[in-house]
């Protein structure tokens, strides 16, 4: 992540104003959902996106990858993914 040299103060109601320049490379207009997320000690704002949800969970995270077949998975979705696979090959291998 690097730094725009860009300084805002919070106003009283919580509000930080997105320099115009800055909206206006991103293309956000008035009225773009935006989602917030928290990382330790940061804010990060994007623009949410419901199609790169995670196909397991629903989470839209900055970590959700999106895979050849279209599939957006989550950290949390993939391991989710992940532990069934190997519970069903246990389960097989039991069952011969």
């Amino acid at each position: 992540m690097r730094s725009l040299g860009i300084v805002r103060k919070v106003d009283q109601l919580g509000r930080i104003v997105i320099p115009k320049e800055l909206r206006n490379t991103l293309q956000l207009r008035t009225g773009t959902p935006m989602e917030i997320f928290v990382e330790e000690d940061r804010i990060i704002l994007r623009k949410y996106a419901v199609n790169e949800s995670c196909m397991v969970t629903g989470e839209i995270t900055p970590d959700n990858k999106l895979y050849s077949n279209g599939m957006y998975l989550s950290p949390r979705g993939a391991k989710l993914l992940v532990d069934e696979i190997q519970k069903n090959e246990a389960n097989e291998k039991v069952i011969h």
